[in-house]
């Protein structure tokens, strides 16, 4: 059976597809599926912003075939582990959970990771730097997420 994780940020286009990319590319099995969605509807079908597929390329990721997409209800029944980029996204999750099982899935990624960081935050206000340092933020977290995964 596989492991369905969704990430989750605002709006699908830089935070949550950039960890999908990441998990995506540490993944040593097929027996994990993994997707990501945002909690706001306005980018939905969009492309990720140009400066995050630049940091991904940068990093042997290519994120030019995805397309943001609105995190919904049914996104609990099909995935066993959601995980959000910051408290607002999570907040945001939480208020669509119907079930304590709901509750449970979801959590924030820099919880997996060892920085002393508990937020992703968004670069999408901010310069290229912010980019870059959110990959590298995902991709400690994302490591020791496919470390788990990798050896289950």
């Amino acid at each position: 059976m596989k492991t369905k994780i969704l990430m989750v940020c605002l709006g699908n286009i830089c935070r949550s597809p950039l960890a999908e990319g990441i998990l995506k590319s540490k993944i040593i099995s097929d027996t994990v599926f993994v997707d990501s969605a945002g909690t706001g509807a306005w980018h939905a079908g969009e492309l990720p912003d140009s400066r995050l597929i630049e940091v991904a390329e940068k990093h042997q990721i290519n994120l030019k075939n995805h397309r943001a997409r609105q995190f919904r209800k049914q996104d609990f029944k099909d995935f066993d582990i959601i995980y959000v980029m910051d408290k607002s996204n999570y907040n945001n999750v939480i208020a669509m959970a119907e079930t304590a099982s709901d509750k449970e899935k979801v959590k924030l990624i820099m919880g997996e990771s060892d920085l002393p960081i508990e937020e992703v935050p968004d670069p999408y206000y901010g310069g290229e730097d912010g980019f870059e340092a959110v990959y590298q933020m995902l991709d400690n977290a994302c490591s020791n997420i496919a470390n788990k995964l990798n050896n289950a």
